[in-house]
């Protein structure tokens, strides 16, 4: 007859220990079979599991090295091409064409904006393109992540739909170069020199100094004064009594000198033109004179030429006006009475006079108080 403890071992149960005199059970005590099934278990899953392991883990160790390897590929190759942009602008720099180019510095800036958009935006897409496939690799289900974050993605959307506006303005701003930093322009909300450009927000320094921070989305039109080559026109008022060849030759002369000059002969990049008669008027005509110039140098020529035109139009006796008005006002001036503008004597003048008294106010007479 088997014993009660032989009959548990082969239950594959411990003893339960007998009730101590006190009332207190004392824990159980695992038999050295136990530990031996236990220790068994384990090596056999392992066993069982350790291909597993090993594969998520070199699947896991390749996707992260290929990861960082083609990060550093993509983010040289485009350090690279913004390098040969930049060099392949400061080769231009002495030929005719580069002259109508922005400056070296502008370039290198627009360079180095585009290159950091671009580097960003590859890091962004080959890093989280593997942060999932390691998530894969532990077989975690994207679906639910990837419809959260297609939710997540359209209410932001929704909710900062003129932050990204304004994001994606930027960037085409930046790729299309309509601008960059010393450019003057004409933003419809605000104009002035471009002082810093962002993917948000572009700063504009106006006339007066004050300095603008305009949005990019809010730009729906761009008036780019730097670029190119701008145009200084002046128009001088004469009298139509004039001799128009005797203008035109005085004109001729002040251009042709003006042009020969320093520092003028560079900021012109055009010979000073006498386009002939704008209008003609009753007492007046209008001469239109015209040059190619340096951007942004438009005013500086236009302040230069209508002050040599006034010295050499004083010099040949050629009256500059304002117009009709300026030249009737002129010859009135001239004809005119200088006793008209005294005033005739008025009889109201004379204190004694019956007029005087006419306009002095009544007086009314009160009655007198009656004797006590």
């Amino acid at each position: 007859m088997s014993s009660l403890p032989a009959v548990l071992s082969a239950a594959g149960a411990s003893p339960s220990p007998s009730p101590s005199p006190s009332g207190s059970t004392s824990p159980a005590v695992p038999s050295l079979q136990d530990a031996q099934e236990s220790a068994t278990n384990a090596a056999s899953w392992v066993e069982q599991n350790w291909s597993t392991w090993l594969a998520m883990g070199l699947q896991i160790l390749l996707i992260v090295v290929v990861a960082v390897a083609l990060r550093a590929a993509v983010r040289r190759a485009i350090s690279k091409l913004i390098d040969r942009m930049g060099r392949t602008a400061q080769s231009m720099d002495g030929s005719a064409l580069g002259g109508l180019l922005v400056n070296a510095e502008r370039r290198r800036q627009r360079s180095a904006a585009i290159g950091s958009v671009l580097r960003s935006v590859a890091s962004f897409l080959i890093l989280g393109t593997a942060a999932l496939m390691v998530l894969g690799t532990f077989k975690i289900n994207l679906a639910p992540l990837l419809a959260s974050a297609g939710v997540a993605g359209v209410a932001i959307g929704f909710g900062a739909r003129n932050l990204v506006t304004d994001f994606l303005s930027g960037v085409f701003m930046i790729l299309e170069d309509q601008y960059g930093v010393g450019d003057v322009i004409d933003a419809g909300v605000a104009s002035g020199e471009v002082i810093e450009v962002g993917l948000r927000v572009t700063k504009l320094r106006g006339d007066s100094g004050e300095i603008w921070y305009v949005r990019n989305g809010e730009i729906k039109r761009i008036g780019n004064l730097s670029q190119g080559w701008a145009t200084a026109g002046v128009d001088v008022t004469v009298r139509a009594s004039e001799d128009p060849d005797k203008v035109k030759a005085t004109l001729d002369e002040v251009a042709e000198k003006m042009t020969k000059e320093e520092p003028w002969n560079e900021l012109l990049w055009g010979p000073i033109e006498v386009l002939g008669l704008d209008s003609v008027l009753i007492d007046s005509m209008v001469v239109r004179v015209s040059a190619k110039t340096m951007p942004g140098k438009s005013v500086t020529v236009e302040r230069e030429l209508r002050w040599r035109i006034k010295r050499a139009f004083d010099a040949a006796s050629i009256r500059i006006v304002g117009g009709a008005t300026a030249v009737e006002d002129a010859e009135n001036a001239e004809n005119a009475d200088p006793a008209a503008a005294v005033a005739a004597p008025s009889v109201y003048a004379n204190a004694d006079s019956p007029q005087t008294a006419a306009t002095a106010p009544i007086v009314t007479q009160r009655p007198a108080p009656p004797a006590k």
